[in-house]
């Protein structure tokens, strides 16, 4: 560089280098940054999420939509038609008692349709691997031979044997109770049925609320019925029945509404009040797994013996948190460095690749200097003459020549030996100037000609060798002459 600061320098140009990632193998330019994924985003099972994972539903609505289409509309033509007429001539209390009853209804039927059922998480890759290890290591076939495909395990609950099933699909051993719903292809715990007129699984969670929600709507749909009847043979018995149904023609369509469905309504409602009353789900009561025809010690170890207390137990106990955490956040994998591939490497990667090959070099060089050190001088290979080698009043070892690159040494085609005159009268001047220096250290051994800067071979002029091979046997000569000398 010349003092005016131009000269090559001048040109050169320098990357910045950023300082603000958060690892040095990350790449110097800003990476864009990725949002964050909540957990019901890449939920497994057929299941559909609503404001942000809030509320969850199975894929398949539409009868749903169904159910509440036929209560508003239900609802609505009886408050609007029928209530101010019965109000007047009855009592206002039949509007009130008919709002709080459709209002509960509604409530306990989007609490069953919107919430959790009780779903199981499925088993993640290596906890469904080491599951397989345990099966494989039960069933005595570690080499991944055949397994009977029922696996299961059986557990004692109040005296009786209860299965265990395994869940292919799942990875995982359903607790008691529990089964694999095929539409929502979740496992459920405690799993009662898949009710399409909710659009939801019915299981440990929200059965309560299905419970209350068919007691509510039974006691609405019978509510309306009778009032609309009661409404139609008021107005009958001052007009007639037809002016009275050309009067209140919504009447007809509500009354005719309620009477086929409050059939189904109250034998569903009275079906799973026997349920709860012995602590029984429907999937277990369509199965007969507690009946009395498969023997009779087959009882059913969930039920308390009292009634009352089922009941309580089912509708009264605690409600246990969801194990999906629908709206957590997806934790991120950590991210592996690539390797460049256009042969500019990172920080990271520098130095650690220059550290690589220093500790190689040192390696290298250790061990040739030890061999060199190990290998015996050969007697009987001629000397070197004085006429080939010109050393201002030191004949006998010369120091190679100017053209060799320092660095690593290549092994020598041939290694002639030092003379016995040159030996003397170099070992008895090195030996008085270096006094203490056992050995060479790794960096000291790749290049020892100009490491002896204060000897009297750094003083040397430029010797003309001939051939290659005359170059490499001189400076392996030197190093082994080196070592002889600090042995010495």
């Amino acid at each position: 560089m010349s003092p005016g600061g131009g000269g090559p320098m001048k040109d050169c140009e320098y990357s910045q280098i950023s300082t603000h990632s958060s690892s040095p193998m990350e790449s110097p330019h800003k990476k864009k940054k990725i949002p964050a994924r909540r957990k019901w985003e890449v939920f497994p099972g057929r299941n559909k999420f609503f404001c942000n994972g809030r509320i969850m539903m199975a894929r398949q609505t539409g009868v749903f939509y169904l159910t509440l289409v036929l209560i508003l509309v239900t609802s609505g033509l009886f408050f609007a038609f029928d209530c101010p007429y019965l109000a007047v001539k009855i009592t206002p209390a039949i509007p009130v008692v008919g709002g709080i009853l459709f209002f509960f209804v509604m409530g306990t039927l989007l609490r069953t349709s919107f919430s959790d059922p009780g779903v199981l998480p499925r088993a993640t890759p290596d906890e469904a691997a080491d599951l397989e290890r345990q099966i494989d290591i039960a069933n005595g076939s570690s080499s991944g031979g055949y397994r009977s495909p029922p696996r299961t395990k059986e557990v004692i609950i109040n005296g009786q044997t209860v299965k265990l099933k395994y869940c292919f699909t799942c990875k995982i051993f359903r607790p008691p109770r529990a089964s694999h719903c095929s539409l929502c292809d979740n496992c459920v715990e405690r799993f009662d049925h898949h009710c399409p007129w909710v659009g939801n699984c019915v299981g440990k969670r929200n059965y309560r609320f299905f419970y209350m929600f068919i007691l509510s709507l039974s006691f609405l749909t019978v509510f309306i019925f009778a009032f609309v009847i009661t409404h139609v043979i008021l107005r009958s018995q001052q007009t007639g029945f037809l002016n009275a149904i050309k009067d209140s023609p919504a009447s007809v369509l509500e009354a005719v509404v309620c009477f086929f469905s409050v059939w189904s309504i109250v034998g569903l409602l009275g079906f799973h009040t026997y349920l709860i009353s012995s602590n029984q789900t429907t999937n277990e009561d369509i199965k007969g797994s507690w009946s009395n025809k498969r023997g009779k010690e087959n009882y059913n170890p969930y039920s308390y013996g009292n009634i009352c207390t089922n009941c309580c137990v089912a509708l009264c106990g605690p409600i246990s948190p969801s194990l999906i955490d629908r709206r957590g956040y997806v934790q991120p994998d950590t991210p592996q460095p690539a390797a460049p591939s256009n042969g500019l490497a990172t920080y990271g990667a520098t130095s650690s690749q220059s550290d690589m090959c220093d500790q190689d070099q040192c390696i290298q060089s250790t061990k040739f200097v030890l061999q060199a050190a190990a290998t015996p001088l050969l007697q009987s290979e001629p000397s070197l003459a004085s006429d080939e080698l010109h050393l201002p009043g030191k004949p006998g070892l010369g120091t190679p020549c100017a053209s060799l690159t320092l660095g690593q040494p290549t092994p020598p085609s041939s290694m002639p030996n030092l003379s016995a005159e040159a030996g003397l009268t170099d070992i008895l001047p090195l030996k008085e100037e270096h006094v203490g220096h056992q050995f060479l250290t790794p960096e000291e051994a790749p290049s020892p000609p100009r490491l002896l800067a204060g000897s009297p071979l750094a003083h040397s002029r430029t010797v003309h060798v001939l051939g290659l091979a005359s170059q490499d046997a001189l400076h392996e000569d030197s190093v082994r002459g080196l070592v002889k000398l600090s042995s010495v």
